[in-house]
């Protein structure tokens, strides 16, 4: 069984940066692939960022080149840094966990089996 603990949520003006932080209990986080989700009011949960056991990364064009997603094996840590807030970033944040091999993804909640239990992100304007 996998646990994961995000952390680093909060209240922010648009511009500002916040990091993010995921915890995972179990052995062998090097062999989960991590991701993060947000969901806002009212909306389905919005896949963010995705990194693989080999570091890859993968993001939608809405986060593209203003988060950043990594992994620190050795503390079973995934992080999202985001820069350059905006208003419609703001959501609850989930962590999410995969230990599947897949040969190819489409980044969507039913591709991981994890899930922590959110952190809320708000960017005032």
């Amino acid at each position: 069984q996998v646990q994961l603990v995000e952390s680093g949520g909060g209240l922010v003006q648009a511009g500002d940066s916040l990091r993010l932080s995921c915890a995972a209990s179990g052995r062998a986080f090097s062999r989960f692939v991590m991701g993060w989700f947000r969901q806002a009011p009212g909306k389905e949960r919005e896949f963010v960022a995705h990194i693989s056991r080999d570091t890859g990364t993968y993001y939608p064009d809405s986060v593209k080149g203003r988060f950043t997603i990594s992994r620190d094996n050795a503390q079973n840590t995934v992080y999202l840094q985001m820069n350059s807030l905006k208003p419609e970033d703001t959501a609850v944040y989930f962590c999410a966990a995969d230990t599947a091999y897949r040969a190819a993804r489409t980044y969507s909640t039913n591709e991981y089996a994890y899930w922590g239990q959110g952190t809320q992100v708000t960017v005032s304007s």
